[in-house]
């Protein structure tokens, strides 16, 4: 019966027992006498077997490949956008700018709702929004309604980005959680990067709702993933068992709690950590130059969506399609750089093994590396041919 129930279990990505609990069995209380986790409990995220745990990070990963795509799938079409809503070429360009404030606006609505009620439920309801909304987008008729659209798209969208990671940290240990993360983090370059190249060929035969469509049958192959994402925050996954141990009246059981329960935690003073806290940690000098030099990094990343045309299509006169194909090079950057994470972290594991202690700096070689050939890749592509300078008035490189 129990094999049974295994695989049964395997279609939703939970434990076999996540369903039920006999009337006698003993319940793992910690020390003060709340249900908690036994030694290689099955239903601690952290217990489950690397295929679910790599599947469940395949359906997140998937989510984010959703946000990161619609965030710069319209900026391959932006004329098409702009001949039919009878709207300048910059202002058309507002549906990225749009999508990109709900990305801001999001996530600190969806990580405190996300720690108050857990990932699962987080998902489900801002992926369906996600849809919903996209609809709106592809059958807006006129430009108002479209920017609505998309801030909301991006608004929901931005779910992903933030409770992917929260996924992530709850089912993996610190040695594996590193090469998860590289996956993720390569999700956020290759989506936007990808996604201007299909806009532009669809603007050369479709016209731009098409980007929408498209939009909408990747999320169409998404949901049946997304629903089978198991609740994997650990004190969401107590607070659930806790109820199935009430509702069944073992004897002894009967008002036991998880350890959720008896702290004071609200969803307002949760809201309100979340909004300070960012605030707080940027009067740490390392944390603010992070910040600072991520948002330098994705404001360059989404400026190539405006920059790429120019170059390529009005001054070397490539086709709309054609003309975003470079933007694959950002894709084989991350894919690169994923690789490297890889390596990275088989050497970091080989370490720990050996009695090496982990420090958070220990990431810090990669980055700095990163930080020097970023630069220097800018300035390359911001250096024109000869034959190419001589084009515009006669400057030169």
């Amino acid at each position: 019966m129990d094999r049974l129930e295994k695989i049964l279990s395997r279609p939703n990505a939970k434990p076999y027992r996540s369903k039920g609990i006999a009337a006698n069995e003993r319940i793992y209380l910690n020390d003060k006498g709340q249900i908690d986790f036994a030694p290689n409990d099955i239903e601690n995220p952290k217990n489950w077997s690397v295929k679910r745990k790599s599947y469940i990070t395949f359906a997140s990963v998937l989510l984010v490949i959703n946000a990161t795509f619609a965030s710069s799938g319209p900026s391959g079409c932006l004329p098409s956008i702009s001949e039919e809503l009878h709207v300048s070429t910059e202002a058309a360009g507002l549906v990225v700018t749009l999508f990109l404030l709900g990305y801001c606006a999001g996530p600190l609505m969806w990580a405190p709702l996300s720690e108050f009620y857990g990932r699962r439920w987080i998902f489900y309801g801002t992926f369906l929004m996600y849809i919903v909304f996209n609809f709106l987008c592809a059958f807006a008729n006129n430009f108002g309604a479209l920017l609505v659209g998309r801030f909301l798209t991006g608004t929901m969208a931005s779910a992903a980005l933030s409770n992917a990671p929260g996924v992530l940290v709850d089912i993996w240990g610190p040695a594996e959680r590193g090469n998860a993360m590289a996956v993720f983090s390569m999700m956020t370059f290759i989506g936007p990067a990808v996604s201007p190249v299909i806009g532009g060929f669809i603007q050369l035969k479709l016209d731009w709702r098409w980007s929408f469509y498209v939009l909408l049958m990747l999320a169409a192959l998404t949901l049946i993933p997304m629903i089978t994402i198991p609740e994997t925050l650990p004190s969401q996954v107590l607070l659930n068992k806790a109820k199935r141990v009430r509702r069944l009246q073992i004897p002894g059981y009967e008002n036991v709690k998880a350890p959720v329960e008896e702290t004071d935690r609200t969803l307002l003073g949760i809201f309100k950590v979340a909004l300070t806290r960012p605030w707080i940690i940027l009067f740490d000098p390392i944390s603010f130059a992070v910040a600072v030099y991520l948002s330098v990094v994705y404001m360059l990343l989404y400026m190539l969506f405006s920059i790429y045309p120019i170059v390529f299509q009005e001054m070397r006169g490539w086709n709309a399609g054609v003309g975003e194909l470079p933007l694959i090079g950002t894709a084989i950057g991350a894919m690169l750089g994923g690789c490297i994470i890889f390596g990275v972290t088989s050497q970091d594991q080989k370490k720990i093994a050996r009695g090496h202690k982990a420090v958070p700096e220990d990431r810090l070689i990669v980055a700095m590396a990163g930080g020097i050939l970023f630069p220097i890749s800018m300035f390359w592509f911001a250096c024109e041919s000869p034959q190419q300078c001589s084009l515009r008035a006669g400057t030169r490189c």
